[in-house]
């Protein structure tokens, strides 16, 4: 198996098939991994070893690559403090589109279904 056709089997994003935005989003979600380790006095190579991945494969986490997989980004975000930083990310409740399209599904009008009356 080539490395093309391994890459199409286990659906990884290549860098030019992703969205400019999102490629900035994980960059800066890197980049700020970064930084929180730092002020924590922590090596790379100190919270690889806590995440439980390579210290290669963490350093691809500061670099935001999109290859590594979203339980070791979870995982760096725990290791460093932030236990629930995943748990919004989709909430319902902040889904500014998916609220306005459960408005745009309302009824018209409402009416009142009458009873079958008896025979």
């Amino acid at each position: 198996m080539s490395a093309a056709q391994f890459s199409r089997w286990r659906r990884v994003p290549r860098e030019g098939q992703l969205p400019a935005r999102v490629r900035r989003s994980l960059a800066k979600l890197g980049s700020d991994l970064s930084v929180a380790r730092r002020k924590r006095h922590l090596t790379a190579e100190m919270i690889a070893e806590r995440v439980g991945v390579a210290k290669a494969t963490y350093l691809k986490v500061e670099k935001g690559d999109p290859t590594v997989s979203m339980g070791v980004y979870a995982m760096t975000l725990f290791v460093l403090g932030f236990p629930d930083a995943f748990a919004d990310v989709a909430d319902p409740r902040r889904d500014d589109t998916g609220l306005l399209l459960d408005v745009d599904r309302l009824p018209k009008r409402v009416r009142v279904k009458k009873e079958p009356t008896p025979l």
